[in-house]
């Protein structure tokens, strides 16, 4: 492993997502020095895996990759990928953070992203990026606009065949590559971790995952992407174009028995725009929304919910509780309706999308002093005047490492977060 160039910087950004990726824009711009951590092999975050953004259904893809490439080539901007922080503490007036290089098994000043080791990997196993849905190799880059184009090897599935080693113009491959640890120090640091969903698993009454052509909500923006899986909406059960298509709201979120009493604010509005970007990819398949409340609070949205409306979706008011597999591939849903009807219902449907609860992607406990809220994302100690502010000096938050929040008010919060480290790091350099 490489230690990086430079070991000092202005600024830390822990996280390479849309949130990260603002706040290092922001600050790169002041002619601060920024290095951004990502634990992933990529920056980009969730939103370069989403299809369209909502309300404006523009592609997602389009704005993300230009504020990728924006931070890659910046001269300010020091870009570390497949790394986790492991300590943050304050030092000598400073920030210090240790990190740990994660192996890739190919040498990233070595490698040049020609793919020869992916195109002659002979293993096959379920891609992530693609929400299980397609196959990738045991060496492979990410994906198509991945930021570094750096292969890497899945020791895990790897076979050890030699074929990767022998094929690579650069001798890039080593198999005996260890984990790397390096130290950093900063002035200041935004944490823009981000979110993930809760496991399938953790849901007993929708299945645990066990029920064929029942999906998760980042699973069917894979469907509905241009470079997706199938480059159609398909059942990953049997292929088959779904005729009849369900999604259920607050699978996790507003769930005691999950621990997560808190509604995830966004699952509504990206329910809404899949099902509207189904009506566009299947335009007889019936959509129907199994709902609580529709929380639709921002600029623009409640007319996206009736433009959702007026194309045909269905929106049912019911507390879904139980799912169960049909015939052919079918799933059961069992619900209590809250319409005038009322009463316990069953409706069958081809295809069950889950918008599951949104939990903290990263946990500081044990690796620095920052307090959570009860809800386990970091704790803002003034949430109402200056929502970036931490408990810990020179370190702010921004994004979904503070809460649930939508694209639009990550990218604002993460340039709040991006002044407040501006305005800090500006008094610290005034008083020395």
């Amino acid at each position: 492993m490489a230690t990086p160039k430079k070991l000092s910087f202005d600024a830390l950004v822990l996280g390479g997502g849309i949130a990260g990726l603002e706040a290092a824009l922001n600050l790169a711009e002041q002619d601060f020095s920024v290095v951004v951590v990502e634990q992933d092999a990529s920056i980009g975050g969730k939103m370069i895996r989403l299809s369209k953004v909502f309300p404006t259904l523009d592609c997602s893809s389009c704005i993300t990759t230009p504020k990728m490439a924006a931070a890659a080539h910046h001269p300010q901007i020091t870009i570390l990928t497949y790394c986790e922080l492991q300590t943050l503490k304050r030092q000598n007036g400073g920030l210090v953070a240790g990190i740990v290089q994660k192996p890739r098994y190919v040498d990233a000043e070595k490698c040049i992203g020609c793919r020869q080791c992916e195109y002659q990997c002979p293993v096959l196993v379920p891609d992530a990026e693609q929400g299980g849905l397609a196959a990738r190799k045991a060496a492979y880059i990410p994906f198509s606009n991945a930021i570094p184009q750096t292969a890497l090897i899945d020791t895990a599935n790897c076979i050890l065949c030699g074929r990767c080693a022998k094929i690579c113009p650069t001798q890039a491959v080593d198999y005996f590559e260890q984990p790397g640890e390096f130290t950093l120090t900063a002035g200041a640091a935004v944490i823009a971790t981000g979110f993930e969903m809760i496991p399938l698993k953790d849901k007993v009454q929708y299945g645990q995952g066990q029920i064929p052509n029942v999906i998760t909500a980042l699973q069917m923006e894979r469907l509905l992407a241009p470079h997706g899986p199938y480059n159609r909406v398909l059942r990953p059960y049997d292929g088959m174009e779904p005729d009849n298509i369900a999604f259920i709201q607050c699978a996790g979120s507003r769930d005691q028995s999950l621990g997560l009493g808190y509604c995830s604010r966004v699952c509504c509005m990206y329910a809404v725009k899949e099902a509207m970007l189904l009506s566009g990819a299947l335009p007889l398949a019936d959509i129907t929304v199994y709902y609580m409340d529709i929380r639709a609070f921002g600029k623009g949205y409640e007319q996206f919910y009736q433009t959702a409306q007026a194309m045909g979706v269905n929106f049912v008011k019911g507390k879904v509780a139980y799912l169960d597999p049909g015939e052919n591939g079918a799933v059961k849903v069992r619900y209590e309706s809250q319409d005038a009807a009322g009463g316990v219902q069953v409706a069958e449907h081809d295809l069950v999308v889950l918008s599951l609860g949104l939990v903290p992607a990263w946990d500081p406990q044990g690796r620095c002093v920052l307090s959570t809220a009860g809800d386990k994302f970091i704790k803002t100690v003034k949430p109402k005047t200056s929502p970036t502010l931490t408990d810990l000096e020179g370190v702010f938050v921004a994004g979904a490492a503070a809460g649930p929040k939508d694209i639009v008010d990550s990218i604002v919060e993460a340039g709040a977060a991006a002044m407040e480290a501006s305005r800090y790091l500006t008094s610290v350099s005034s008083k020395q």
